[in-house]
């Protein structure tokens, strides 16, 4: 069951070859220089190749020719091939073509000795992540969920995302992902020290239009927090809520199943019952225990849930 048919497909992939001629010699990635100081912010799209909301807000950027008055703004498509592989028909197949590439970011992958196209790409952009002050990662979600921000447990991370104002809703990683190391945590971005921003924005369900809608406006929200752009806006008054994610569980388990359909935010009790993981049991960790970003169809060595507390 990879395509439900309740499933939108409002949005669908557009030709990138237009774009594949950047300006710093690395296909897809478009650079501009204010020639006045500021910082340097990345805009990334399609860490995921089936997540087209970034596609939308990277273009946007492109076509209506946005540029900094202040600092250098960066804009890049990552896994572009994996983009490319979509299939109406599977529409959550190209979501990656071997590796998830946002759990690749560390030394230990990018040094290592495995190869696939997606660490082939992640190579490439090392340099374009590292030279970035602020990063802004957009993607959406395979079930159709409210938008949220998801970051590692860094003061500035959280002071930067309750400004902007959208999404309302937080995933803090005060220990990291648990199952690799995303692109917002690579390399000085995965330290206290660092100066720098670094946020994934999980705009809505893949497909929606309205995913794409939010991801431009968070993109220029982004944009203009930082200076690069001047935009009237404030923020959305909107309750912030918090999360603090305790634990990702990847699936190791063919026969792995949920004990009621879940699609995310729903709470449990401490010691209930979540999931089954072939003879392993995922139970709740704390009492409001909410799962985020439920798997809609588990795979082995992916992850299947997130568990999380309210923090706020």
């Amino acid at each position: 069951m990879n395509a439900p048919a309740d499933v939108p497909l409002e949005l669908q992939p557009r030709d990138l070859e237009p774009y594949r001629r950047g300006n710093t010699g690395i296909d897809w990635v478009h650079r501009f220089d204010s020639g006045q100081p500021g910082p340097h912010v990345l805009v990334n799209a399609l860490t995921h190749g089936n997540e087209f909301c970034g596609m939308v807000a990277a273009t946007h950027l492109l076509d209506e020719g946005i540029r900094p008055r202040i600092g250098t703004l960066t804009v890049s498509f990552a896994n572009v091939a994996a983009y490319q592989s979509f299939d109406p028909a599977r529409p959550f197949d190209s979501r990656q073509l071997v590796h998830n590439m946002n759990r690749i970011w560390s030394s230990a992958w990018l040094d290592g000795d495995e190869d696939s196209p997606e660490l082939r790409r992640a190579r490439e952009l090392r340099p374009v992540v590292a030279a970035a002050d602020h990063i802004l990662d957009l993607h959406s979600t395979s079930q159709d969920v409210q938008p949220f921000w998801v970051y590692p447990a860094y003061a500035r991370n959280g002071a930067a995302a309750r400004t902007i104002g959208r999404p309302a809703v937080h995933l803090v990683m005060p220990q990291g992902l648990g199952s690799g190391t995303p692109l917002i945590q690579h390399g000085a971005h995965g330290t206290d020290a660092h100066h720098g921003v670094a946020l994934v924005a999980e705009c809505g369900q893949h497909f929606r239009r309205e995913t794409g809608e939010l991801a431009v406006e968070v993109t220029l929200d982004f944009l203009a927090h930082f200076g690069l752009i001047e935009r009237e806006w404030s923020a959305v008054q909107a309750p912030t809520r918090r999360f603090e994610l305790l634990q990702t569980w990847v699936v190791q388990d063919p026969s792995f199943r949920f004990e009621r359909p879940l699609v995310g935010f729903e709470t449990f009790d401490e010691g209930e019952l979540i999931a089954t993981d072939g003879t392993r049991e995922v139970r709740a960790m704390c009492d409001h225990c909410t799962v985020l970003m439920p798997t809609r169809e588990p795979i082995v060595g992916r992850e299947g849930v997130y568990l999380a507390r309210p923090i706020d």
